[in-house]
């Protein structure tokens, strides 16, 4: 390329000029608020909003100690999640910062490297094998340029480019289809060149995907989820509020004191820890997913992760290879054939231009062929026009010569007059012009991309140099048949993911035929096959009934993706979507949890809750148990919290109807509920059994409103049998009566995690962990002291005779054997229930 001396190029001060115009050459930046406002934003719960307004409520009433830990609970929470966020945005930051962003410019004549974004249009820059293009280009000058196009069209075959005056008008166009453009985002696979940048930034394709990603985000399963759970706290809470406050009323109590008792109920419902067990929880599992290669942008996304069952990717380079293989060589009838091997091998490894991925199969496959006494005299190189090339061969001892072509069938049948059977060469006839091209057809049908190799033996003369016309009147030898291979331990991947009720769905800018070929080899059952076009003719509601019954959605296009996510979380799906191109961009905003890898385009990771450090679905299934974990221990602080809360505060309520004193002081209430959240925060340490992990864990309104009635329901009855002992039997009066029904209501308010941590028998068949176990044992221990202590005086708390604690042991004894049944009765009902 000698002509690249003499390009001179923009000047700086032309450069500076068109920079200022039309901006810089970037496309997307997540937008990055200041730290301040990113830790504000923090608190746009409504969970921490309604805990905020409980704590300024506490306040006003003289409550300061309940008020503080609440606005503590709030805060840490908040704290939490800002760092664990802040901690992981600077990681993907280090990884997006190690991938190349700078092109080789001509500027005032002379080569430089400038970084992406100072790229204008106008601007001649210089190309290699493993480049990234930074922008829309014309191409100039090609030697050889393949370029891999996946990262926009989803194909994995790499696409030839050329200089636009030998591209033929017919093909020419527009848009991708252009073979003398280059886009932004895609790569230099072989061969080198010269190109015109002719638009950047949000001017170039990938603008369009740009505009999307600055709309609003769309809401999460789990987002939705929490926002449904927290609306359910809100109107029991208000329900139970309002109730406990008019029996008071009705009951003579002061409106004040009824009111402050209340807010104590109210308070007793909230789940103040809930925040700060999810962000514990979270940051957990975030920690153990980065140790196996899984970086957490998004915190939220471990959860979505946990309930995942659909999982989107691309065929290319996840599910395979990413590097072409010829798998056969075959003649006209489909017959293996050495001789065809031969004779593609000779012509590939005598190639002195730069070889396309389809030469470097065909070398490596052809490894063993032997090609002593074979001499090249002439070649004649690939171009558009005639999609074959060809090269002259002399063999030692032979006087005449054979031109041996491989190309595009397509164009290869044109060129070919005879064909090779056995040993004998018969003429083509339109009837076996037929009977090749079903040869042909059935080779691309089963998924190959195809070459058609032909020979024709030269006139005996010495000439060195051959054109072009001499490839007509030529004999037909056979074809040879590429592939993707699958990756070698992608089945086992599968497999993997299988068990843990996760379904593959491939969306891929391939072929459906080329596409089922892999799933058939990997093992992927297929139920059925969208293509692009199918879609197009479908309206919304089609797509949502037909997506979730489809394994692959084959030649689709960016904007389809998107579709088919939604459309599959219209029906109910938490769906995860992988790609590392920026056409998958606005497919991994929409998705539940997106997911790109290290060596993806900066847009890709930057849209992406996770990342992944290795494009493998085995460390996918290892964050996805991890994500399990954290959900499965999340809820069990949520179950735990209201089956025994709701109980109790219910229990509160009928006592507060027939007792003639409070049945517990508001004080007494909100240090109940602070030793409870206390013996709580240990939860996400907690061991978890691994028939939970199995399958996708969802929030359940309806089954888990009725696990609270249940075991609500279970509570409150022995509440009862507490105040009719202690009121009734032992005939105890406010100061112990309030004791003695704290430390009951304490003990099964704690205790009862031993039960519901597992579906197994506790402690037999699943232990807790060790700090679960301290945490529980330890604050039922404290709670059962301190009515004996100077701080019990203070709370209003007073001695218990001996036979009565012991009383109130049995009745929690009793309780936790009656909550094991009622576990085993609900399970039974709703095996699947979270």
């Amino acid at each position: 390329m000698d002509e690249q001396k003499e390009i001179h190029g923009l000047s700086d001060t032309e450069a500076k000029r068109l920079l200022a115009q039309y901006g810089e050459n970037t496309i997307y930046h997540k937008k990055k608020l200041r730290p301040f406002i990113a830790f504000i934003k923090k608190f746009n719960s409504p969970l921490l909003i309604m805990l905020m307004g409980a704590s300024l409520i506490s306040f006003f009433l003289g409550q300061q100690l309940s008020a503080t830990i609440i606005l503590f609970m709030v805060v840490a929470s908040a704290v939490l999640d800002f760092i664990n966020s802040h901690k992981s945005e600077k990681i993907a930051e280090q990884l997006i910062a190690k991938v190349s962003t700078t092109a080789t410019v001509y500027r005032d004549g002379k080569k430089q490297e400038l970084s992406f974004k100072l790229l204008v249009p106008g601007d001649t820059i210089e190309l290699s094998a493993g480049d990234i293009i930074p922008a829309d280009c014309q191409v100039l000058s090609a030697d050889d340029l393949f370029v891999n196009q996946s990262s926009l069209t989803g194909e994995s075959f790499p696409v030839e480019k050329h200089p636009a005056d030998k591209v033929l008008l017919k093909n020419s166009g527009s848009g991708i289809l252009d073979q003398s453009t280059i886009f932004m985002g895609t790569s230099v696979v072989t061969g080198y060149a010269t190109a015109l940048v002719m638009k950047t930034g949000a001017n170039a394709e990938f603008g369009k995907i740009a505009e999307k990603l600055s709309t609003t985000e769309a809401e999460t399963n789990f987002e939705k989820q929490l926002k449904t759970f927290s609306a359910f706290i809100l109107r029991l809470t208000i329900v139970m509020v309002l109730c406990v406050f008019l029996i008071n009323y009705i009951q003579g109590t002061e409106v004040l004191d009824s009111f402050i008792f209340a807010v104590a109920i109210a308070v007793g419902l909230t789940p103040e820890l809930l925040p700060v067990i999810m962000s514990v929880a979270l940051s957990h599992g975030s920690m153990i997913m980065a140790k196996k290669g899984v970086i957490v942008k998004n915190l939220s996304a471990v959860q979505n992760f946990g309930g995942m069952n659909i999982l989107c990717t691309d065929k290319t380079g996840t599910l395979t290879e990413d590097k072409i293989t010829l798998v056969k060589c075959v003649d006209y009838a489909g017959k293996e054939s050495d001789h065809v091997l031969l004779y593609a091998f000779l012509s590939s490894i005598f190639h002195t231009a730069r070889k396309s991925p389809l030469d470097t199969a065909i070398q490596l496959h052809g490894s063993n062929v032997q090609m002593a006494g074979y001499k090249k005299i002439d070649e004649i190189p690939f171009d558009f026009e005639r999609r074959r090339d060809s090269i002259v061969i002399e063999l030692e001892g032979y006087d005449s010569r054979t031109m041996i072509t491989k190309g595009a069938p397509e164009n290869m049948f044109k060129a070919t007059a005879y064909f090779l059977d056995g040993k004998e060469i018969k003429t083509i006839t339109p009837d076996f012009a037929l009977k090749i091209k079903k040869q042909f057809d059935t080779l691309s049908e089963n998924g190959f991309r195809v070459l058609a190799i032909a020979t024709k033996i030269l006139p005996e003369e010495k000439r060195t140099v051959y054109q072009k016309e001499e490839e007509t009147e030529m004999v037909f030898l056979g074809f040879a048949a590429f592939l993707d291979p699958p990756k070698k331990d992608v089945a086992h991947s599968l497999y993997s993911l299988h068990t843990l009720n996760i379904e593959i769905k491939i969306i891929t800018g391939d072929s459906a035929l080329l596409t089922k070929r892999v799933c058939k080899d990997i093992g992927i059952h297929v139920k059925k096959t969208l293509t692009g076009e199918e879609i197009d003719h479908l309206s919304e509601e089609e797509l949502i009934e037909k997506a979730p019954n489809t394994t692959i959605f084959a030649r689709v296009s960016p904007s389809q993706k998107e579709q088919i996510v939604n459309a599959l979380k219209k029906a109910g799906n938490v769906v995860g979507y992988m790609g590392d191109g920026i056409n998958d961009a606005p497919v991994l905003r929409a998705a539940d949890v997106g997911i790109s890898v290290d060596n993806a385009v900066d847009v890709a990771k930057e849209t992406a809750d996770i990342i992944l450090m290795t494009k493998s679905l085995d460390v996918l299934k290892d964050g996805v148990v991890e994500g399990r974990k954290t959900f499965q221990n999340t809820l069990k602080y949520i179950k735990m919290g209201f089956s025994s809360n709701f109980g109790n505060m219910f229990s509160m309520m009928g006592a507060s109807a027939i007792l003639p004193f409070l049945p517990m002081l508001p004080s007494q209430i909100l240090f109940n509920n602070f030793l409870y959240d206390m013996s709580q925060t240990t939860i996400p340490s907690d061991h978890t059994d691994r028939e939970s992990l199995v399958s996708p864990l969802r929030w359940n309104m309806k089954e888990f409103t009725k696990y609270i009635i249940v075991f609500g329901i279970a509570s409150s009855i022995f509440d009862f049998l507490t105040f009719f002992t202690l009121y009734s039997v032992f005939d105890l009066k406010d100061a112990q009566f309030q004791t003695g029904w704290f430390i009951e209501s304490i003990a099964t308010q704690v205790l009862i995690i031993f039960i519901i941590r597992t579906k197994r028998f506790p402690f037999f068949r699943s232990s807790p962990s060790i700090f679960v176990a301290a945490s529980t044992i330890g604050i039922v221990t404290l709670a059962w002291i301190i009515p004996f202590t100077p701080i019990g005086e203070l709370l209003g708390f007073a001695a218990l005779p001996l036979k009565t604690l012991c009383a109130i042991a049995g009745i929690v004894l009793a309780y936790l054997f009656v909550g094991e049944g009622a576990k085993i009765i609900f399970y039974r009902s709703y095996p699947k229930a979270p």
